[in-house]
């Protein structure tokens, strides 16, 4: 993936650790953090969204900027370096939250075409088979995505 279409990504200090940023070109700062299952510390949950000061605490809200898929691509490069700075973790989790204009029920073009789960998840699907290749089974369940390892 050319550098072009990614943003400058802020590594963590100690590479064991697991939250990562970086700045879009319209002025957002973006959070990545990697959390660890209690019960299974090879099982990572992925959230991600902005964290400005103008969204007064909204954590990980997002928005369309006209920027989303420079985000996901950088994304993608941020989740590839922690699967490789942690080789053993072998579940992956993702939440797509629905938006506050979304509703709970698909709407008559999602049930025509039988398309579940809200715009974020639906984005998801496209992004997620270019980060995990070869050898991760995908699970969509109501708005979750989960990646194991084959």
């Amino acid at each position: 993936m050319p550098e072009s279409t990614i943003f400058p990504i802020e590594y963590p200090p100690i590479k064991s650790a697991g939250v990562y940023y970086f700045n879009t070109s319209s002025g957002l700062r973006y959070e990545v953090r990697f959390g660890r299952r209690q019960d299974n510390i090879l099982h990572s949950t992925i959230v991600f969204g902005v964290i400005n000061d103008e969204f007064e605490g909204e954590e990980y809200v997002t928005t369309n900027r006209g920027e989303v898929y420079r985000v996901m691509n950088t994304i993608v490069m941020i989740v590839k370096d922690f699967m490789e700075q942690h080789q053993k973790v072998n579940i992956y989790e993702f939440h797509a939250i629905d938006r506050d204009d979304e509703e709970e029920r698909p709407s008559q073009q999602e049930q025509k075409n039988k398309i579940k789960g809200n715009s974020r998840l639906k984005l998801y699907k496209r992004y997620l088979p270019k980060i995990f290749e070869k050898g991760w089974n995908f699970n969509f369940d109501g708005n979750n995505a989960i990646v194991s390892k084959l």
